[in-house]
């Protein structure tokens, strides 16, 4: 059992995490995801919480945050008639189908690959945010099978061992598809639950030495908890910085955060 003192500094640092991924979520449309994990894992590790499968748990706690983010947005979109549930249905086996693999793949590898597969995933993820032009297309509709199939697998795959939703990778492809960007959005939501839910339920059963006080296997309850608290309660106010401000710029500057904690967290594997 820790002490008082190392839980009150836990919970602290959860809360900063939480508020400042809500603020961002709000302000940019992007998922908390690929902000919790590399926070937890440098505030866990701060905390000296930072054992051989310290990678799961950051995973598996985001994903379990997703699970209650995720439908809060699914419904609130819905009641814009935003959500196309068509797509959502025949695309749910093949990503529940890649978000499992992604469990099973991720609770083998040791924490310092998952931290690779992490950066690499989101150094893509911020250059695209970066560079990336909403004119650029792949085609005027999305693929039949079984292109689609392998895209939602991987979708469900990926986004499963990095601890994410289904915006980073969903939104892009859509775009790419010329889905129109709301629908994207409001959709790749609804692949944020399908990812989320059958993950987070896999790393619960997974046996982890040395996790943080209060964890589920590699899910931290309290970081679970502070998270969503702390994130419900900021959103509102990023997304009324988004309507006061020109997102554009500060949607490059967050793409060079994310390509910069990338980027640091392959010098830690690598070069220590």
């Amino acid at each position: 059992m820790p002490d008082f003192a190392s839980l009150m500094q836990m919970v602290l640092l959860l809360l900063v995490i939480g508020a400042v991924a809500g603020v961002i979520a709000g302000l940019l449309g992007v998922g908390g995801g690929i902000v919790l994990v590399p926070a937890f894992f440098y505030a866990f590790a701060h905390l000296g919480y930072d054992g051989p499968q310290l990678m799961q748990i950051c995973v598996a706690t985001s994903l379990a945050t997703i699970v209650a983010t995720s439908m809060r947005s699914v419904m609130l979109h819905n009641k814009k008639g935003a959500v196309d549930w068509d797509m959502l249905k025949s695309w749910a086996v093949f990503v529940v189908v890649g978000a499992a693999l992604g469990v099973v793949v991720a609770s083998q590898v040791k924490s310092m690959t998952l931290q690779v597969i992490f950066a690499v995933l989101a150094l893509i993820a911020g250059l695209y945010l970066a560079f990336g032009k909403s004119s650029w297309r792949l085609g005027t509709a999305l693929p039949g099978q079984p292109l689609r199939g392998v895209y939602a697998t991987l979708l469900g795959f990926f986004s499963a061992m990095m601890g994410i939703g289904g915006g980073t990778f969903g939104v892009p492809l859509m775009s790419l598809y010329s889905v129109p960007i709301h629908r994207a959005v409001a959709t790749a939501a609804g692949f944020g639950m399908l990812i989320a839910v059958p993950s987070v339920l896999g790393f619960m059963f997974l046996p982890v030495a040395g996790a943080p006080p209060y964890s589920i296997g590699a899910v931290n309850i309290p970081a679970f908890l502070v998270v969503i608290v702390t994130t419900l309660l900021t959103t509102p106010l990023g997304v009324k910085l988004a309507h006061a401000m020109d997102p554009k710029p500060l949607k490059r500057a967050f793409a060079i955060f994310i390509t910069l904690v990338a980027l640091n967290m392959l010098r830690k594997v690598f070069f220590g």
